[in-house]
Protein backbone atom coordinates (compact mmCIF):
# COMPACT_ATOMS: atom_id res chain seq x y z
CA UNK A 1 0.00 0.00 0.00
CA UNK A 2 1.13 3.96 -0.38
CA UNK A 3 2.36 5.38 2.36
CA UNK A 4 3.65 8.63 3.17
CA UNK A 5 4.49 8.06 6.63
CA UNK A 6 8.40 9.00 6.82
CA UNK A 7 11.12 8.60 9.49
CA UNK A 8 14.99 9.58 9.84
CA UNK A 9 16.19 7.26 7.61
CA UNK A 10 13.54 8.08 4.92
CA UNK A 11 16.57 10.73 3.90
CA UNK A 12 19.46 8.56 2.83
CA UNK A 13 21.58 11.27 0.83
CA UNK A 14 25.39 10.46 1.94
CA UNK A 15 25.61 14.00 2.57
CA UNK A 16 23.87 16.68 4.05
CA UNK A 17 21.88 18.71 2.09
CA UNK A 18 20.94 22.65 2.19
CA UNK A 19 18.08 24.27 1.44
CA UNK A 20 18.53 27.34 -0.81
CA UNK A 21 15.87 29.10 0.03
CA UNK A 22 13.34 29.27 2.71
CA UNK A 23 11.76 31.36 5.21
CA UNK A 24 8.95 32.02 7.50
CA UNK A 25 6.74 34.54 7.19
CA UNK A 26 4.89 36.24 10.11
CA UNK A 27 1.92 38.04 9.23
CA UNK A 28 1.64 41.12 11.33
CA UNK A 29 -1.17 43.45 11.48
CA UNK A 30 -0.21 45.53 8.95
CA UNK A 31 0.34 42.90 6.42
CA UNK A 32 -3.40 41.62 7.18
CA UNK A 33 -4.78 44.96 6.67
CA UNK A 34 -2.93 45.72 3.27
CA UNK A 35 -3.80 41.87 2.13
CA UNK A 36 -7.28 42.91 3.21
CA UNK A 37 -7.17 45.84 0.74
CA UNK A 38 -6.57 44.05 -2.45
CA UNK A 39 -9.20 43.31 -4.74
CA UNK A 40 -10.92 40.38 -4.86
CA UNK A 41 -9.78 38.11 -7.74
CA UNK A 42 -11.68 35.32 -9.36
CA UNK A 43 -11.04 32.49 -11.47
CA UNK A 44 -14.19 32.68 -13.71
CA UNK A 45 -13.48 29.77 -15.61
CA UNK A 46 -10.84 27.39 -17.55
CA UNK A 47 -10.62 25.29 -20.06
CA UNK A 48 -8.09 23.47 -21.80
CA UNK A 49 -7.67 21.17 -25.29
CA UNK A 50 -7.34 17.29 -25.21
CA UNK A 51 -3.76 16.49 -23.63
CA UNK A 52 -2.90 14.18 -26.30
CA UNK A 53 0.43 12.38 -26.69
CA UNK A 54 3.23 13.57 -28.52
CA UNK A 55 3.67 12.02 -32.47
CA UNK A 56 -0.37 11.84 -32.30
CA UNK A 57 -3.63 13.78 -33.31
CA UNK A 58 -2.03 17.03 -32.89
CA UNK A 59 1.20 16.42 -34.56
CA UNK A 60 0.43 18.42 -38.14
CA UNK A 61 -0.39 21.47 -36.04
CA UNK A 62 1.95 24.41 -35.04
CA UNK A 63 2.05 25.36 -31.05
CA UNK A 64 0.09 28.20 -31.81
CA UNK A 65 -2.75 26.39 -33.39
CA UNK A 66 -3.45 24.98 -30.08
CA UNK A 67 -3.33 27.96 -27.99
CA UNK A 68 -5.41 29.44 -30.55
CA UNK A 69 -7.73 26.42 -29.80
CA UNK A 70 -7.79 27.19 -25.99
CA UNK A 71 -8.95 30.96 -26.49
CA UNK A 72 -11.46 30.51 -28.62
CA UNK A 73 -12.69 27.52 -26.51
CA UNK A 74 -12.53 29.91 -23.30
CA UNK A 75 -14.57 32.73 -25.04
CA UNK A 76 -17.43 30.68 -26.12
CA UNK A 77 -17.36 28.66 -22.88
CA UNK A 78 -17.98 31.96 -20.87
CA UNK A 79 -19.36 33.93 -23.44
CA UNK A 80 -17.07 37.21 -23.66
CA UNK A 81 -16.06 39.35 -26.42
CA UNK A 82 -12.51 38.79 -27.13
CA UNK A 83 -12.80 42.78 -26.73
CA UNK A 84 -13.53 42.52 -22.89
CA UNK A 85 -9.96 41.06 -22.18
CA UNK A 86 -7.34 43.81 -21.30
CA UNK A 87 -4.38 41.11 -21.50
CA UNK A 88 -2.92 37.90 -22.55
CA UNK A 89 -0.62 36.07 -20.66
CA UNK A 90 0.64 32.57 -21.60
CA UNK A 91 3.33 29.89 -20.38
CA UNK A 92 5.71 27.90 -22.83
CA UNK A 93 8.66 25.64 -22.61
CA UNK A 94 9.82 24.69 -25.32
CA UNK A 95 9.00 27.10 -27.65
CA UNK A 96 8.82 27.21 -31.51
CA UNK A 97 11.49 29.81 -32.93
CA UNK A 98 8.94 31.71 -35.72
CA UNK A 99 6.57 32.70 -32.75
CA UNK A 100 8.55 33.64 -29.61
CA UNK A 101 5.88 35.54 -28.15
CA UNK A 102 3.13 32.81 -28.65
CA UNK A 103 0.97 34.11 -26.27
CA UNK A 104 0.89 37.60 -29.11
CA UNK A 105 0.66 34.65 -31.86
CA UNK A 106 -2.26 32.96 -30.64
CA UNK A 107 -4.62 35.60 -29.65
CA UNK A 108 -3.70 37.26 -32.86
CA UNK A 109 -5.01 34.64 -34.64
CA UNK A 110 -8.30 34.38 -32.78
CA UNK A 111 -9.65 37.19 -33.36
CA UNK A 112 -8.75 39.50 -30.11
CA UNK A 113 -8.21 43.37 -30.78
CA UNK A 114 -4.64 44.28 -32.17
CA UNK A 115 -4.14 46.68 -28.95
CA UNK A 116 -4.52 43.83 -26.71
CA UNK A 117 -0.98 43.34 -25.53
CA UNK A 118 0.23 39.87 -24.89
CA UNK A 119 3.32 38.47 -23.28
CA UNK A 120 4.69 34.92 -23.05
CA UNK A 121 6.34 33.49 -19.75
CA UNK A 122 8.54 30.62 -19.05
CA UNK A 123 9.41 28.92 -15.74
CA UNK A 124 9.73 24.99 -16.85
CA UNK A 125 6.51 22.99 -15.80
CA UNK A 126 5.21 25.89 -13.60
CA UNK A 127 5.28 28.12 -16.45
CA UNK A 128 1.13 28.90 -16.49
CA UNK A 129 1.19 28.95 -13.01
CA UNK A 130 3.28 32.22 -13.61
CA UNK A 131 0.69 32.98 -16.02
CA UNK A 132 -1.64 33.05 -13.68
CA UNK A 133 -0.14 34.86 -11.10
CA UNK A 134 1.79 37.47 -13.94
CA UNK A 135 -2.37 37.70 -14.41
CA UNK A 136 -3.02 38.48 -10.80
CA UNK A 137 -0.20 41.29 -10.42
CA UNK A 138 -1.39 43.15 -13.60
CA UNK A 139 -4.78 43.49 -11.67
CA UNK A 140 -3.46 44.02 -8.21
CA UNK A 141 -1.30 46.72 -9.68
CA UNK A 142 -4.64 48.35 -11.17
CA UNK A 143 -3.93 48.00 -14.87
CA UNK A 144 -6.31 45.60 -15.25
CA UNK A 145 -9.65 44.07 -14.29
CA UNK A 146 -9.59 40.93 -17.27
CA UNK A 147 -6.51 38.94 -17.55
CA UNK A 148 -6.51 35.87 -19.55
CA UNK A 149 -3.70 33.34 -18.70
CA UNK A 150 -2.85 30.37 -20.22
CA UNK A 151 -0.16 27.90 -21.29
CA UNK A 152 1.05 25.61 -24.29
CA UNK A 153 3.60 22.94 -24.69
CA UNK A 154 3.73 21.23 -28.33
CA UNK A 155 6.59 18.31 -28.12
CA UNK A 156 5.17 16.79 -31.62
CA UNK A 157 7.72 19.62 -33.17
CA UNK A 158 10.54 21.10 -30.87
CA UNK A 159 13.37 23.18 -32.57
CA UNK A 160 16.13 21.10 -33.59
CA UNK A 161 19.20 23.49 -34.18
CA UNK A 162 22.40 22.85 -36.30
CA UNK A 163 26.10 22.06 -34.42
CA UNK A 164 26.72 24.98 -33.18
CA UNK A 165 30.07 24.35 -34.60
CA UNK A 166 28.15 24.93 -38.23
CA UNK A 167 26.24 27.66 -36.91
CA UNK A 168 29.55 29.72 -36.60
CA UNK A 169 31.17 28.96 -39.73
CA UNK A 170 27.87 29.71 -41.22
CA UNK A 171 27.28 33.10 -39.85
CA UNK A 172 31.04 33.85 -40.37
CA UNK A 173 30.23 32.67 -44.32
CA UNK A 174 27.32 35.23 -44.19
CA UNK A 175 29.64 38.24 -43.72
CA UNK A 176 32.48 36.80 -46.27
CA UNK A 177 33.68 39.61 -48.57
CA UNK A 178 34.87 37.08 -51.51
CA UNK A 179 33.67 33.72 -53.07
CA UNK A 180 37.08 32.64 -52.35
CA UNK A 181 36.28 33.37 -48.17
CA UNK A 182 32.95 31.68 -48.72
CA UNK A 183 34.68 28.67 -50.59
CA UNK A 184 37.27 27.93 -48.02
CA UNK A 185 34.60 27.93 -44.86
CA UNK A 186 32.47 25.44 -47.27
CA UNK A 187 35.43 23.56 -47.44
CA UNK A 188 36.05 23.29 -43.83
CA UNK A 189 32.71 21.50 -43.22
CA UNK A 190 33.20 18.21 -41.57
CA UNK A 191 30.43 15.19 -40.97
CA UNK A 192 31.20 16.03 -37.29
CA UNK A 193 29.16 19.30 -38.04
CA UNK A 194 26.05 17.91 -39.94
CA UNK A 195 25.21 16.29 -36.32
CA UNK A 196 22.12 18.15 -35.06
CA UNK A 197 21.98 19.56 -31.35
CA UNK A 198 18.52 18.10 -29.87
CA UNK A 199 16.86 19.39 -26.90
CA UNK A 200 17.20 18.32 -23.81
CA UNK A 201 15.23 17.47 -20.96
CA UNK A 202 17.77 18.19 -18.67
CA UNK A 203 19.45 20.79 -16.27
CA UNK A 204 21.79 22.95 -17.55
CA UNK A 205 23.64 23.50 -14.61
CA UNK A 206 23.53 19.84 -13.96
CA UNK A 207 23.23 17.57 -16.91
CA UNK A 208 21.31 15.36 -15.27
CA UNK A 209 17.44 14.57 -16.54
CA UNK A 210 14.96 15.31 -14.81
CA UNK A 211 13.98 11.46 -14.68
CA UNK A 212 17.48 10.48 -13.22
CA UNK A 213 16.87 13.21 -10.05
CA UNK A 214 13.28 11.36 -10.06
CA UNK A 215 15.27 7.86 -9.73
CA UNK A 216 17.20 9.40 -7.14
CA UNK A 217 14.94 11.10 -5.08
CA UNK A 218 12.34 8.37 -5.08
CA UNK A 219 15.69 6.15 -3.47
CA UNK A 220 16.21 9.04 -1.22
CA UNK A 221 13.00 8.41 0.40
CA UNK A 222 13.01 4.61 0.03
CA UNK A 223 9.55 5.29 -2.73
CA UNK A 224 9.87 1.63 -3.59
CA UNK A 225 9.41 0.71 -7.19
CA UNK A 226 5.45 -0.65 -6.00
CA UNK A 227 4.66 2.29 -4.30
CA UNK A 228 5.31 4.26 -7.31
CA UNK A 229 3.43 1.71 -9.89
CA UNK A 230 0.61 1.66 -7.41
CA UNK A 231 0.66 5.42 -7.23
CA UNK A 232 0.60 5.63 -11.11
CA UNK A 233 -2.14 3.01 -11.35
CA UNK A 234 -4.23 5.11 -8.92
CA UNK A 235 -3.74 8.20 -11.40
CA UNK A 236 -4.57 6.58 -14.37
CA UNK A 237 -7.89 4.59 -12.77
CA UNK A 238 -9.54 7.88 -11.28
CA UNK A 239 -9.09 9.64 -14.15
CA UNK A 240 -10.63 6.87 -16.25
CA UNK A 241 -13.50 6.92 -14.06
CA UNK A 242 -13.76 11.03 -14.02
CA UNK A 243 -13.47 10.78 -18.19
CA UNK A 244 -16.38 8.45 -17.85
CA UNK A 245 -18.25 10.19 -15.42
CA UNK A 246 -17.98 13.66 -17.69
CA UNK A 247 -16.12 15.33 -14.91
CA UNK A 248 -13.02 16.85 -17.03
CA UNK A 249 -15.39 19.07 -18.19
CA UNK A 250 -12.78 21.61 -18.69
CA UNK A 251 -11.67 20.02 -21.94
CA UNK A 252 -13.12 21.21 -25.23
CA UNK A 253 -13.39 19.42 -28.54
CA UNK A 254 -12.58 20.88 -31.89
CA UNK A 255 -11.82 19.70 -35.38
CA UNK A 256 -7.98 19.47 -36.24
CA UNK A 257 -7.28 21.58 -39.14
CA UNK A 258 -7.09 18.47 -41.98
CA UNK A 259 -7.38 15.50 -39.28
CA UNK A 260 -10.00 14.37 -36.99
CA UNK A 261 -12.27 15.30 -33.90
CA UNK A 262 -10.68 15.41 -30.77
CA UNK A 263 -12.62 15.66 -27.34
CA UNK A 264 -10.85 13.88 -24.97
CA UNK A 265 -7.77 13.02 -23.35
CA UNK A 266 -5.95 9.88 -25.02
CA UNK A 267 -3.01 9.22 -22.44
CA UNK A 268 -5.64 7.67 -19.94
CA UNK A 269 -4.86 3.82 -19.56
CA UNK A 270 -6.80 1.28 -18.28
CA UNK A 271 -3.93 -0.66 -16.93
CA UNK A 272 -3.01 -3.38 -14.55
CA UNK A 273 0.19 -3.63 -11.75
CA UNK A 274 0.43 -6.57 -13.87
CA UNK A 275 1.33 -4.52 -16.73
CA UNK A 276 3.12 -1.90 -15.16
CA UNK A 277 5.45 -4.13 -13.37
CA UNK A 278 6.74 -5.66 -16.71
CA UNK A 279 8.23 -2.37 -17.79
CA UNK A 280 11.94 -1.82 -17.51
CA UNK A 281 13.60 1.53 -15.54
CA UNK A 282 14.03 4.10 -18.20
CA UNK A 283 16.80 5.93 -16.52
CA UNK A 284 18.86 4.27 -14.59
CA UNK A 285 19.42 1.31 -15.57
CA UNK A 286 18.66 -1.58 -13.95
CA UNK A 287 17.89 -0.59 -11.04
CA UNK A 288 16.29 2.27 -11.30
CA UNK A 289 12.89 2.36 -10.24
CA UNK A 290 11.39 5.19 -12.61
CA UNK A 291 9.46 3.59 -16.27
CA UNK A 292 7.71 4.89 -18.85
CA UNK A 293 4.74 3.92 -16.78
CA UNK A 294 5.15 5.43 -13.48
CA UNK A 295 6.65 8.97 -15.25
CA UNK A 296 4.48 11.42 -16.97
CA UNK A 297 4.93 11.27 -20.52
CA UNK A 298 5.11 14.00 -23.40
CA UNK A 299 2.50 15.69 -24.33
CA UNK A 300 0.75 18.62 -26.59
CA UNK A 301 -1.31 20.51 -25.63
CA UNK A 302 -3.09 23.84 -24.22
CA UNK A 303 -4.99 26.03 -21.37
CA UNK A 304 -6.48 29.07 -20.61
CA UNK A 305 -8.22 30.58 -17.99
CA UNK A 306 -10.27 33.86 -17.68
CA UNK A 307 -9.16 36.03 -14.34
CA UNK A 308 -11.59 39.08 -12.86
CA UNK A 309 -11.33 41.70 -10.30
CA UNK A 310 -15.00 40.08 -8.55
CA UNK A 311 -16.65 43.39 -8.86
CA UNK A 312 -15.48 43.47 -12.96
CA UNK A 313 -17.09 39.96 -13.41
CA UNK A 314 -20.13 40.19 -11.17
CA UNK A 315 -21.04 43.48 -13.47
CA UNK A 316 -20.18 41.57 -16.55
CA UNK A 317 -22.64 39.14 -15.17
CA UNK A 318 -20.24 35.79 -14.60
CA UNK A 319 -20.83 33.99 -12.15
CA UNK A 320 -16.73 32.69 -10.71
CA UNK A 321 -15.92 29.60 -9.56
CA UNK A 322 -13.39 30.79 -7.45
CA UNK A 323 -11.46 33.24 -5.59
CA UNK A 324 -7.41 33.07 -6.15
CA UNK A 325 -5.59 33.55 -3.01
CA UNK A 326 -2.23 33.47 -1.36
CA UNK A 327 0.48 31.66 -3.72
CA UNK A 328 4.19 31.69 -3.35
CA UNK A 329 7.08 31.11 -5.35
CA UNK A 330 10.01 28.52 -3.50
CA UNK A 331 13.40 27.40 -4.87
CA UNK A 332 16.18 25.04 -3.79
CA UNK A 333 19.49 23.05 -5.15
CA UNK A 334 18.74 21.92 -8.47
CA UNK A 335 21.10 19.03 -7.73
CA UNK A 336 20.02 16.71 -4.79
CA UNK A 337 16.29 18.76 -4.54
CA UNK A 338 15.39 19.64 -7.71
CA UNK A 339 12.16 17.99 -7.00
CA UNK A 340 11.12 19.32 -3.89
CA UNK A 341 9.46 22.41 -5.04
CA UNK A 342 5.72 21.25 -3.46
CA UNK A 343 7.53 20.66 -0.22
CA UNK A 344 8.92 24.13 0.08
CA UNK A 345 6.08 26.29 -1.50
CA UNK A 346 3.74 25.06 0.26
CA UNK A 347 6.07 25.01 3.43
CA UNK A 348 6.43 28.83 2.89
CA UNK A 349 2.43 29.24 2.03
CA UNK A 350 1.33 27.56 4.87
CA UNK A 351 3.75 29.82 7.07
CA UNK A 352 2.43 33.14 5.10
CA UNK A 353 -1.39 32.29 5.70
CA UNK A 354 -1.67 30.69 9.11
CA UNK A 355 -2.87 27.62 7.13
CA UNK A 356 -2.48 23.68 7.86
CA UNK A 357 -2.57 21.11 5.75
CA UNK A 358 -5.80 19.65 7.00
CA UNK A 359 -7.59 22.99 6.63
CA UNK A 360 -7.40 21.62 2.72
CA UNK A 361 -10.34 19.27 1.42
CA UNK A 362 -8.88 19.41 -2.63
CA UNK A 363 -5.32 19.11 -2.93
CA UNK A 364 -3.90 19.08 -6.85
CA UNK A 365 -0.47 18.78 -7.06
CA UNK A 366 1.49 18.09 -10.24
CA UNK A 367 2.46 14.69 -11.07
CA UNK A 368 5.87 14.93 -13.00
CA UNK A 369 6.49 11.46 -11.54
CA UNK A 370 5.16 8.67 -8.69
CA UNK A 371 8.35 8.66 -6.93
CA UNK A 372 8.08 12.81 -6.89
CA UNK A 373 4.87 13.16 -5.83
CA UNK A 374 5.52 10.42 -3.01
CA UNK A 375 8.83 12.03 -1.69
CA UNK A 376 7.23 15.21 -1.47
CA UNK A 377 4.81 13.49 0.78
CA UNK A 378 7.17 11.55 2.83
CA UNK A 379 9.18 15.27 3.45
CA UNK A 380 6.39 17.04 4.82
CA UNK A 381 5.70 13.96 7.22
CA UNK A 382 9.25 14.39 8.04
CA UNK A 383 10.38 15.81 11.40
CA UNK A 384 14.00 15.12 10.92
CA UNK A 385 13.45 16.24 6.88
CA UNK A 386 11.94 19.68 8.31
CA UNK A 387 14.31 20.25 11.31
CA UNK A 388 17.85 19.07 9.54
CA UNK A 389 17.05 20.38 5.98
CA UNK A 390 14.40 23.30 6.36
CA UNK A 391 15.72 24.45 9.50
CA UNK A 392 11.58 24.13 10.57
CA UNK A 393 10.36 23.42 13.91
CA UNK A 394 7.79 21.19 12.92
CA UNK A 395 7.10 19.38 9.84
CA UNK A 396 5.03 20.33 6.92
CA UNK A 397 2.20 17.85 7.84
CA UNK A 398 0.91 14.59 7.01
CA UNK A 399 -1.27 14.44 3.33
CA UNK A 400 -4.35 12.78 3.37
CA UNK A 401 -4.19 10.70 -0.05
CA UNK A 402 -8.34 11.10 -0.36
CA UNK A 403 -7.91 14.74 -1.22
CA UNK A 404 -5.30 14.00 -3.75
CA UNK A 405 -5.72 14.22 -7.64
CA UNK A 406 -9.12 12.85 -7.25
CA UNK A 407 -10.00 13.12 -10.71
CA UNK A 408 -6.84 11.81 -11.94
CA UNK A 409 -3.17 14.14 -12.35
CA UNK A 410 -0.40 14.94 -14.87
CA UNK A 411 0.59 10.89 -15.34
CA UNK A 412 -2.55 9.88 -16.63
CA UNK A 413 -3.90 13.13 -18.20
CA UNK A 414 -0.50 14.16 -19.46
CA UNK A 415 1.58 17.31 -19.22
CA UNK A 416 2.15 19.75 -21.77
CA UNK A 417 4.78 21.80 -19.74
CA UNK A 418 3.56 25.42 -20.16
CA UNK A 419 -0.67 24.10 -19.56
CA UNK A 420 -0.63 22.20 -16.47
CA UNK A 421 -0.72 24.94 -14.40
CA UNK A 422 -4.13 26.05 -15.31
CA UNK A 423 -5.03 22.39 -15.49
CA UNK A 424 -4.29 22.61 -11.38
CA UNK A 425 -6.37 25.45 -10.67
CA UNK A 426 -9.45 24.45 -12.74
CA UNK A 427 -9.82 21.30 -11.74
CA UNK A 428 -9.49 22.27 -8.05
CA UNK A 429 -12.06 24.83 -8.67
CA UNK A 430 -14.39 22.41 -10.15
CA UNK A 431 -13.51 19.47 -7.33
CA UNK A 432 -14.41 22.50 -4.61
CA UNK A 433 -17.96 23.16 -6.11
CA UNK A 434 -18.68 18.87 -7.22
CA UNK A 435 -17.02 18.34 -3.69
CA UNK A 436 -18.77 20.98 -1.91
CA UNK A 437 -15.83 22.17 0.04
CA UNK A 438 -14.11 25.30 0.66
CA UNK A 439 -10.48 25.39 0.18
CA UNK A 440 -7.69 23.49 -2.02
CA UNK A 441 -4.34 23.54 -2.63
CA UNK A 442 -2.68 23.56 -5.91
CA UNK A 443 1.13 22.99 -5.80
CA UNK A 444 3.94 21.65 -8.30
CA UNK A 445 7.35 21.35 -8.98
CA UNK A 446 9.75 22.30 -11.99
CA UNK A 447 13.38 22.01 -13.25
CA UNK A 448 15.75 24.50 -11.71
CA UNK A 449 15.00 22.92 -8.52
CA UNK A 450 11.46 25.69 -8.61
CA UNK A 451 7.75 24.79 -6.61
CA UNK A 452 4.41 26.58 -6.90
CA UNK A 453 1.97 26.65 -4.47
CA UNK A 454 -1.35 28.32 -4.65
CA UNK A 455 -4.69 28.81 -2.56
CA UNK A 456 -7.53 28.33 -4.14
CA UNK A 457 -10.98 29.05 -2.44
CA UNK A 458 -14.80 28.42 -3.89
CA UNK A 459 -16.98 30.85 -4.56
CA UNK A 460 -19.87 31.38 -2.79
CA UNK A 461 -22.70 29.26 -4.33
CA UNK A 462 -25.17 32.02 -3.18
Amino acid sequence: MISTKACKTGWTYGSRLTAAYTRTFAASAQNQQKKNGKQNIVLVDGVRTPFLMAFTSYKGMMPHDLGREALMGLLNRIDIPASHVEYVVMGSVIQEVKTANIAREAMLSCGFPLSTPAHTVTMACISSNQAITTGMGLIYSGQCDSVVAGGIEFMSDVPIRLNRDLRKKLLTMNRAKSVGQRLGIISSIRPKHLSPELPAIAEFSTGETMGQSGDRLASAFSVSRQEQDEYALRSHQLALKAQKEGLLNDVISFKVPGGEFVSKDNGIKDSTMEKMTKLKPAFIKPHGTVTAANASFLTDGASACLLMTEERALASGFKPKAYLREYTYASQDPKDQLLLGPTYSTAKLLDRTGHKLNDFDVVEIHEAFAGQVLANFKAMDSDYFATEEMKRKEKVGTIDMNRVNTWGGSLSIGHPFGATGVRLATTAANRLIKEDKQLALITACAAGGLGHAMIVERYPSK
